[in-house]
C-alpha cells in the first residue's frame, strides 16, 4: 500500500471501498440480490460502494439495495451515484421492514452505543428487539449480523486476545444489549434455518474516526491522554469492509462467528509516542496500565483472508499527516478507554 497522502475526502472513500480480487470471486459465488440495513452510518457507505464495485467489476449487474434513515442527503445522493440503490425509512417501524424486497444477501450494521446510559431501553429496543425483526423478515436470506468485541470479557494483555470460542461476559447495557442481538440471530437461525454469520468487530479505523484518530486529536490539542486501558486492536476500515462482506459465504446455521480485528496488540503508550513524533508534538501521557483490556484474536479471519492490507504503521502516517492539515473528520470519539461499559 502506497505511503503517499491520501489528499481529499474522494480518495479517502474511494480507497476504503476499493474491493479484493477474493472479494469479486466471493460475490460472484453468492447467490442473488445483496441489502445493506444501516448503510448510513460510519462504514456503511463505504462498504456498501465496495459490494457494489466488487459486482460491477465482475460485470454483474444483480442489486445492491442501502437502507437507512440517511438524514444526510448528501450521502444518499453519493450512493445513487454509484448505482447503488437506497431506501428510506425506519427500521424500528416493523411495517417498513415488512415492505422491503427481498434480498438473497443481507449485511445488517444496525446499532445503537452512544448515548446507551442516557437511553437504555432505546439502547436494548434498537440492539435487541430490531433483530428479531430483521431475522423474521429475512428469515430465508443469508445474514451477516455486526457485533463488536465488547461482548467479550477483558482479558489479559499477553493471551493474544479473545478468540470466537471465548465465552461473552458483556459489561454494561450496550454490551449486554449486542449480545442480545447476537442471540436472536442465533435463536432464528436455529428456528427457520437461516445462514447467519455474526462480525464481532475490534475497531475499525479510518483517517476521520476511530482510536488512533481519537489518540490523534488529542496529541494535536495537547490533551493528556489516559493510558489505563492501555492496549487495543484496531484494523483499516477498508480492510474489514472486505471481510464482513466475505463472511457472507461462511453463513451457516447454527450461526457462525468471526472475530474481525488487526493482527497487533497495540499499547496505547506506544502509539501515543509514535503518532506525537509524526505530529511534531509531545504526548502528555497519564496513568498506568491495566493488566487487562478488550482485545480480539483474529486468526481465523487471516487464515480465511489473509492479513490486512494497511499496515498499523501505515494508518498512523496517513492519520498524522490528515490531522496536520486539518481534514474533516466525523467528530465522533469512540471511548475506546471506558472499562466499565458505559457509553
Amino acid at each position: 500500500m502506497t505511503e503517499h497522502s491520501i489528499t481529499s475526502v474522494d480518495e479517502l472513500e474511494d480507497l476504503l471501498s476499493r474491493p479484493t480480487p477474493q472479494l469479486e470471486r466471493t460475490v460472484a459465488e453468492l447467490d442473488g440480490d445483496f441489502m445493506i440495513l444501516g448503510a448510513g452510518g460510519k462504514m456503511g457507505p463505504t462498504l456498501t460502494r465496495m459490494a457494489k464495485r466488487a459486482l460491477d467489476n465482475n460485470g454483474d449487474t444483480r442489486r445492491v439495495i442501502a437502507v437507512d434513515t440517511f438524514p444526510n442527503s448528501e450521502m444518499r445522493d453519493r450512493l445513487e451515484r454509484s448505482g447503488i440503490e437506497t431506501i428510506q425509512g425506519n427500521l424500528l417501524d416493523s411495517a417498513f421492514v415488512a415492505d422491503l424486497p427481498d434480498a438473497d444477501n443481507i449485511i445488517y450494521m444496525v446499532g445503537m452505543k452512544f448515548g446507551s446510559v442516557e437511553n437504555v431501553a432505546q439502547t436494548w429496543g434498537v440492539n435487541t428487539y430490531l433483530p428479531t425483526v430483521v431475522a423474521q423478515r429475512f428469515k430465508d436470506s443469508r445474514i451477516t449480523a455486526f457485533s463488536t468485541g465488547n461482548v467479550y470479557p477483558m482479558v489479559p494483555i499477553k493471551s493474544g486476545g479473545c478468540t470466537e470460542e471465548t465465552a461473552p461476559e458483556p459489561i454494561g447495557d450496550y454490551a449486554q444489549s449486542c449480545l442480545g442481538r447476537e442471540r436472536m440471530f442465533q435463536f432464528f437461525s436455529d428456528l427457520n434455518q437461516t445462514p447467519v454469520c455474526i462480525a464481532r468487530l475490534n475497531y475499525a479505523v479510518e483517517l476521520r474516526y476511530g482510536v488512533l484518530v481519537d489518540i490523534a486529536q488529542n496529541i494535536q490539542n495537547e490533551n493528556p491522554i489516559d493510558v489505563t486501558m492501555g492496549y487495543f486492536n484496531v484494523i483499516w476500515q477498508g480492510d474489514a469492509n472486505a471481510m464482513i462482506i466475505n463472511s457472507l459465504s461462511l453463513c451457516r446455521t447454527p450461526a457462525a462467528y468471526l472475530n474481525v480485528a488487526g493482527p497487533e496488540t497495540v499499547s496505547l503508550r506506544w502509539a501515543a509516542h509514535r503518532l506525537a513524533e509524526l505530529l511534531g508534538k509531545e504526548a502528555i501521557v497519564t496513568g498506568e496500565e491495566e493488566t487487562t483490556a478488550f482485545l480480539n484474536n483474529a486468526g481465523k479471519s487471516f487464515q480465511l483472508y489473509g492479513y490486512p492490507s494497511v499496515s498499523l504503521n501505515q494508518m498512523l502516517v496517513w492519520i498524522a499527516d490528515w490531522i496536520k492539515r486539518d481534514m474533516p473528520r466525523l467528530n465522533k470519539p469512540t471511548h475506546f478507554q471506558e472499562r466499565k461499559g458505559k457509553f
